[in-house]
């Protein structure tokens, strides 16, 4: 090798670590109880670059079905997971979004399709639980992440987010505790629970309307878009502001982690616009 080329090569190495955004970390809760709940779950918290260097504080966003956003071993599939980490350090590190700490909650296993549904559905034979869990979060989860971490623990700086059923229960949250929560991500949301319901509690919503990212894959089938379609519609029937929602159809996106992740950055950076 020449000594021009090694130089080059030298110089290259050096301006691709400079433009690799710092990478953030991870912390875990093993085995987190719930009285409420009468379950453990893990908790898998993400702190951003530069936590460890300064005394700021975060605004925070709570994520459903931790199990699929940062480890590829523990996703649904395994090797499919959302890397939010990676996304997350890309927008933060491109100053696309503003740093944020993202808590994951990991769903309860058998319990998942009860704790993310706001009631029981006939036709499932399940449901119901999402007032209990919504419970989990604002009564035992949130003031233990407040405690340990320097987080903006405010409404106005706290969100929700999931995808599927774990959609469903982020739109449940910030419609039924405004007062918690500012901001949700419900990605391909299951509006079809229980004839629809969802539909009911846009309807009878008042108060701020909470800033949201909502979106479907053009692969979930005409009964997904549409029901997506129908969701946005409502909200815009109750004077939605344009800047406060961002509705975004993925025409190659199917119901997957991996499609998901293909959109979580976008999402992180409506929902936490850099200042």
């Amino acid at each position: 090798m020449s000594a021009f080329r090694a130089a080059f090569e030298r110089i290259l190495r050096r301006e691709n670590r400079r433009a690799a955004p710092r990478p953030g970390r991870l912390e875990h809760i093993h085995e987190l109880e719930s009285k409420i709940l009468g379950n453990r779950r893990e908790i898998t918290i993400y702190l951003p670059a530069g936590y460890d260097d300064n005394d700021r504080r975060y605004p925070v966003l709570y994520m459903q079905d931790g199990q699929n956003l940062f480890d590829a071993q523990r996703a649904y599939i395994p090797g499919q997971h959302w890397r939010l980490q990676e996304s997350a350090d890309g927008a933060i590190g491109e100053r696309t979004a503003r740093p944020m700490i993202i808590v994951g909650v990991d769903h309860a296993g058998v319990s998942r399709a009860d704790e993310y549904t706001p009631s029981r559905d006939p036709k499932h034979k399940a449901g119901g639980r999402a007032g209990d869990y919504a419970r989990m979060l604002i009564e035992e989860l949130k003031p233990l992440i407040d405690t340990r971490f320097r987080t903006q623990p405010d409404v106005e700086n706290t969100g929700v987010g999931g995808s599927s059923l774990g959609g469903l229960v982020s739109l449940y949250l910030v419609l039924r505790h405004r007062d918690v929560f500012s901001r949700a991500i419900a990605m391909s949301p299951s509006v079809w629970w229980n004839a629809k319901e969802i539909l009911g509690l846009v309807d009878v919503f008042s108060g701020p309307p909470p800033r949201l990212w909502l979106d479907m894959g053009g692969r979930e089938g005409m009964e997904g878009l549409k029901d997506a379609r129908a969701l946005r519609a409502s909200l815009g029937a109750k004077h939605w502001p344009g800047g406060a929602i961002r509705y975004y159809e993925d025409r190659r996106g199917d119901h997957s982690e991996r499609a998901w992740a293909n959109r979580v950055r976008m999402a992180l950076e409506f929902l936490f616009p850099p200042a």
